[in-house]
């Protein structure tokens, strides 16, 4: 039964993964069209339609507390990473972004290496980890595959980076309340679109009836907000209850990959000799990662 979980876990980490590493081309895309705030407020404004039309039901809890955890990982996981996403996608390329944000791992073992029990982490750990950010490190500087690289928008992503591993701490504390994984991911939507109106405000929102009317933006909102929102957050709460934040992160080295050949093949970004030799690096870290696993770790 343990073995089912472990495979179920991974098997939920590796879907989420492929389809998020396509939505940095989507966003892109649709940048072209929309400001950032508005592909984040429409995104996830379907993501909560899909989610509550296929579970109504109502989340029971009256712990003040709970409420709390739900607005953090509301605010760290939708409104502040995907707003921070979004604007990075403005200054720099999708394959850029998609390697940097790819540093989430690292925070959130040392986050919850120091906050939780059960996230220990072992040298392999560090080892896999060391040769996944060697790769990074070469892609990230591939002035050459990028010359419009931005250093604001390699801040924004990395800080994006950060946040992301508080949310995935907090997905592992919201998991410990054993409340269906839906009507959970449901209300961490909703406490990010109501964290995210006023940035949507203030903005000065360009949202048009003719953009709405292209095939390519259609298709590409109801891929990021049925798709990479509400299955997705769904399959990646399932991971990190299964396996573990740490253990779940890792799979965030796998990002890049799929980012950067999705940016060729839609972006007609190009995949230098850098940027092979830097995804052949981050693929042997998550190997390595994997392979040499602490037994502490769940």
């Amino acid at each position: 039964m343990k073995n089912y979980e472990q495979i179920k876990g991974h098997s939920a980490a590796a879907v989420t993964i492929v389809i998020w590493g396509t939505t940095f081309v989507s966003t892109k895309v649709l940048l072209r069209s929309f400001t950032p705030v508005d592909i984040l407020f429409i995104r996830f404004l379907i993501g909560f339609t899909v989610l509550l039309a296929v579970c109504p039901k109502r989340l029971k809890t009256n712990n003040i507390k709970h409420e709390l955890l739900f607005a953090a990982a509301g605010l760290c996981g939708i409104t502040l990473y995907y707003l921070l996403e979004n604007i990075a996608l403005v200054y720099s390329t999708a394959s850029n972004v998609g390697v940097i944000v790819s540093a989430a791992p690292l925070f959130t073992a040392l986050i919850s290496h120091f906050i939780t029990k059960n996230e220990a982490l072992s040298p392999g750990f560090f080892i896999g980890f060391a040769a996944a950010g060697a790769g990074i490190a070469i892609i990230s500087f591939d002035g050459a595959s990028a010359p419009e690289l931005n250093p604001l928008g390699d801040i924004l992503a990395l800080a994006a980076a950060a946040v992301w591993a508080v949310y995935s701490v907090l997905t592992k504390k919201i998991s410990e309340l054993e409340q269906p994984v839906i009507l959970t991911t449901r209300r961490t939507f909703l406490y990010g679109i109501i964290f995210m109106l006023p940035a949507l405000f203030f903005s000065g929102s360009s949202l048009s009836a003719e953009a709405f009317m292209q095939p390519e933006n259609i298709l590409n909102i109801l891929y990021l907000g049925a798709g990479a929102s509400a299955l997705c957050f769904v399959t990646w709460n399932t991971a990190v209850t299964k396996l573990g934040a740490v253990k779940t992160s890792v799979y965030i080295y796998a990002v890049p990959v799929i980012t950067v050949i999705a940016s060729g093949a839609v972006l007609n970004e190009p995949f230098t000799p850098a940027l092979a030799s830097g995804t052949a690096l981050t693929l042997a870290g998550l190997i390595i990662s994997e392979l040499t696993k602490n037994k502490r770790t769940h």
